[in-house]
This record gives structure tokens, C-alpha cells and sequence, in this order.
């Protein structure tokens, strides 16, 4: 029994289903299937995906050929220095300057001040 699955193991392999409604959206995976190879895994997620709804592109790709980062590699994605700057909140200094800046400007009410020296 044990060698039996093991053969199971070996004959089927993981494959990510991912589909995209229209050109413009974006790839989002949909399921994952076990199939001996690419093309039947194509075919059964054509089967399987085609029932539910529309799409206009279908990608099936072979978990085995993600790479991806190890959970003991996580602590490489945390950010390395200070790049406040990229983001909307580093600029939050910006709206006291400017209401320095405006304030140091000149108004209508002391423009038109001026004019009651200048005859008409």
C-alpha cells in the first residue's frame, strides 16, 4: 500500500490554476490540481474552470517551478532603512509649510489698501 503511494506520488504533480477575466485585469489564482503532466493539467482546468465562468486567459503552472521564500528567509522582506519619502505619510510636513507660505503672501484686502493713496 505504502509503495502504491508512493507511485501515486511520483505520477501526479501540483498545478496552480490562474485566470484573468479581460485583458485589463489582472492573473488571480483559482485552484490547484494534480495531474500527470502541463497539457492534461491544462485540459482538466479548462474542464473544471470553463463551467463557472468567462475568461479570456488561463494560465496552469507546476508548483514545483514557484520559487518562493523560505519562512525562514521571511526576516530578508522586512524594509531595510527609512523610505518614508515612497510613501504619502513622509509627506505630511508638507500642509504646515504651506500654510506658512501662504501666509506670508500677500492678500486682496492688502492690495487693495494700497490704492486709497493713488488718485484716480
Amino acid at each position: 500500500m505504502n509503495k502504491r503511494r508512493e507511485n501515486i506520488d511520483q505520477f501526479y504533480e501540483e498545478y496552480i490554476v490562474f485566470s484573468r477575466k479581460n485583458q485589463s485585469s489582472h492573473m488571480v489564482e483559482q485552484f490547484t490540481i494534480l495531474a500527470p503532466n502541463g497539457e492534461l493539467a491544462l485540459m482538466m482546468a479548462q474542464e473544471n474552470f470553463m463551467r463557472r465562468e468567462e475568461v479570456c486567459d488561463l494560465w496552469v503552472v507546476k508548483r514545483s517551478d514557484i520559487t518562493a521564500v523560505k519562512p525562514e528567509d521571511r526576516e530578508m522582506l522586512q524594509r531595510l532603512d527609512n523610505k518614508d519619502y515612497r510613501e504619502s505619510k513622509g509627506y505630511g510636513y508638507l500642509r504646515k509649510k504651506w500654510r506658512e507660505k501662504e501666509q506670508g503672501m500677500l492678500d486682496e484686502k492688502e492690495i487693495f489698501s494700497w490704492a486709497k493713496g493713488v488718485e484716480k
